[in-house]
Formats: structure tokens, C-alpha cells, sequence
């Protein structure tokens, strides 16, 4: 089967999604789980620590800068179901504006990001990476706030790591997860119209929502 980026979109709007076993394996299967990992937009759990993070500063948060250079530092490690063929379509889709990165900076240098599929008001986050210490929670922090800010009312994680359940990651059943992607492709949401927030307008923000 050969992976375009329209049969991509027609994956995603079926809540189904691919992966390959490893990076060298160009082979590649769909999963559609029967526990689906969602991050609530509105159940985002901030620690304190995170927070004194992020208003300590020292980092810089950009969208879609550099979306190659992040979907490649989310396959660069020992273990990936990001293979050649679904990097490639992937900076196709972002070509056309389907998929989006948001990446955090330090010292001028490339230190977390997270990427992923819209369709509709749902964000299918695909990978997330850190080269710094909390760079990934980070970019978690202000791509929630974004997803609010642009309408999204879906946050698809696929599955649930413990790293995102410390964050307020959830799993929901199929059934659930499909009326909720339902919900999601009905109503419009544009995830490049938010500004990057001052880290004070991102507590502030969460600060009201809490």
C-alpha cells in the first residue's frame, strides 16, 4: 500500500493512525486502539515546578519554524515507529498546511518540540521530544494553551505514557474517543491563528482556567 498524504487525512478523520515497527522498516500498519490516549484541554496539570519553569524564562517558543527538523529529532532515538515514508509524508502534510510544530528554544538551539495532524477542531499529536530538561513539558504547556486559544476541542495523544499522565494524559474507550473525533471534524479551528504567549500571559491563562 502506498502512504499519501490524502489517505493520511482520511485515516485520521477515521481515528485510525500509522506506525512502523522500527525506523529502517518500511513497512507500515494502522493502529486504531481500543483505549485511546487524549490530553483533556481542559485538565492540563501544571506543577508548581513547571511553572516556576516557565516563568524563569530562558527559552524561546516558536510554530512551525523548523517542523522537519522536530519530526526528525522525534525519530532520532533507539526506538521509533517513524520511518522514512511517514516522515516524508508528514512534511507533506505540513506543506499543505495540515500538520504543525511548536518548538522551544535555548541558547539557540533546538531543545524540545511536539508535532501533529488538524482536521477539523481536533489536534492528533503525533511525537514529542527533549533535549533539555522539561523542554517537552514545556512545549506541552504552550501548545495546550494554543489549542484553546484556536478553537481545538480534541487533544489525541494515541496512547498514554506515564510522562503524560503526570500532565493530565487520559484513556478514553473507542467508543468514546470516536464521538468526540466526531464532535471535533465538525466544527473549524486554525492552529497557526494564536500569537506565542508571554510566559506571564500562559500562567495568567491557566491560572483562570484552574
Amino acid at each position: 500500500m502506498t502512504l499519501t498524504a490524502e489517505l493520511l487525512m482520511l485515516a485520521y478523520s477515521a481515528g485510525v493512525f500509522p506506525m512502523a515497527e522500527t525506523r529502517d522498516d518500511p513497512e507500515i500498519f494502522w493502529v486504531d486502539p481500543k483505549r485511546r490516549g487524549i490530553l483533556p484541554l481542559d485538565g492540563f496539570h501544571m506543577s508548581n515546578s513547571l511553572a516556576r519553569r516557565i516563568k524563569r524564562s530562558g527559552y524561546e517558543v516558536t510554530v512551525n519554524r523548523d517542523f522537519p527538523a522536530v519530526v526528525e529529532a522525534c525519530a532520532d532515538r533507539v526506538e521509533t515507529w517513524i520511518n522514512d515514508e511517514i516522515y516524508d509524508r508528514c512534511v507533506e502534510l505540513h506543506q499543505m498546511g495540515k500538520a504543525h510544530s511548536l518548538e522551544v528554544w535555548q541558547d539557540g538551539e533546538l531543545s524540545g518540540g511536539v508535532y501533529g495532524v488538524t482536521l477539523g477542531a481536533a489536534f492528533f499529536g503525533e511525537s514529542m521530544f527533549s533535549r533539555r530538561t522539561d523542554a517537552s513539558k514545556i512545549a506541552l504547556a504552550y501548545l495546550v494553551d494554543r489549542l484553546n486559544q484556536a478553537g481545538f476541542i480534541l487533544c489525541d495523544t494515541q496512547f498514554v505514557t506515564p510522562h503524560l499522565a503526570s500532565l493530565g494524559g487520559q484513556e478514553i474507550s473507542r467508543a468514546a474517543y470516536q464521538s468526540r473525533l466526531r464532535d471535533a471534524l465538525q466544527r473549524d479551528a486554525d492552529f497557526t491563528a494564536p500569537t506565542v504567549p508571554t510566559a506571564q500571559e500562559l500562567l495568567q491563562r491557566r491560572t483562570q482556567i484552574s
